[in-house]
């Protein structure tokens, strides 16, 4: 048989030690210290003067069945009883953590604009009314940063739109939203049944900032069907570009997930060249998710999210 440590006994019989050590401090006796932790008032004699010895101090003063603390005492006190208390209520807090406590607590998500505006307002409001004493924290990050938080356990995970995922990061899909060409109402391209890439090529695009995931996927196409694109006009956010389109300052190849009914633009469906976008959870592989933030996920996953509105 191999033959444990001396440093295993002495880790284990010190946590016995000031067990021991916080009831006797807590109850000025050593009779009613025994009582509370089911032993003989000798084992809990024994176990302050090992706790002593080890220490090489004097807790307490004794005076027949009362005894006082010395001032190594009170310090020790103050420092063994929290970790004492902490690890006494150990298993009753993993239980309740592992089971749910769903009427306190907070979920803090990281996302994008588009995904806060779009995706998000639905699925917060699902959730609260599920949880409403569950806080919610909303970060408006971009894909970068958002990673970063997430690597640093700064947010519990994030949702949004992935097209390359590091292998350290965890990417679940969970809706999916076609892409769509917008113009403004009278638009050459609008009369058309279908508009093919090669159309696009004339006019100028309204798109995203390089650095987003939109303009890589557009030129990915582009370059794929080895076809020219021009942009004209560079601008973050959706609505801002529906907005120039509107205003006839180009046309634009946005994801389904920003139009809506009331939206004064033409839309022809791109499906046939451009990938459908998807949305989902990313977060740190290994992750430990909380109640809330597991919660969260469900509702995610089960929300019925209407599908993108075409009006050509």
């Amino acid at each position: 048989m191999t033959k444990k440590s001396p440093r295993f006994y002495y880790k284990g019989n010190q946590l016995k030690q000031l067990r021991a050590f916080c009831a006797v401090a807590k109850s000025g006796k050593m009779t009613d210290a025994a009582e509370q932790l089911f032993l003989s008032q000798p084992a809990i004699s024994l176990q302050v003067r090992a706790l002593e010895r080890e220490l090489d101090t004097v807790l307490f003063e004794r005076h027949g069945p009362r005894i006082n603390m010395t001032r190594e005492g009170q310090e020790l006190y103050e420092m063994a009883r929290p970790l004492v208390e902490g690890l006494d209520t150990l298993n009753s807090r993993f239980n309740r953590q592992m089971k749910g406590d769903l009427n306190s607590g907070e979920v803090v998500i990281a996302a994008g604009e588009s995904t806060i505006i779009y995706l998000l307002p639905r699925l917060v409001k699902e959730f609260r009314e599920r949880f409403p004493n569950i806080h919610v924290q909303l970060r408006n990050v971009t894909g970068r940063d958002g990673l970063a938080m997430i690597r640093d356990d700064e947010v519990d995970f994030a949702i949004g739109s992935m097209l390359d995922v590091p292998s350290d990061i965890s990417y679940q899909p969970v809706y999916s939203y076609e892409p769509a060409l917008i113009m403004p109402i009278g638009h050459e391209l609008a009369g058309r049944k279908t508009v093919r890439i090669e159309d696009i090529a004339p006019y100028g695009l309204i798109l995203p900032p390089r650095r987003l995931t939109t303009w890589r996927m557009i030129d990915r196409v582009f370059q794929q069907h080895q076809v020219p694109f021009n942009v004209t006009l560079e601008v973050g956010g959706w609505e801002v570009i529906k907005r120039y389109v509107e205003l006839d300052f180009g046309i634009s190849i946005v994801t389904g997930i920003c139009l809506k009914e009331e939206d004064k633009l033409v839309a022809k469906n791109m499906s046939a060249y451009f990938p459908k976008r998807s949305y989902g959870t990313v977060m740190r592989k290994g992750k430990y998710l909380s109640a809330q933030a597991r919660a969260f996920l469900d509702v995610t996953e089960e929300a019925n999210l209407p599908a993108t509105p075409w009006n050509a």
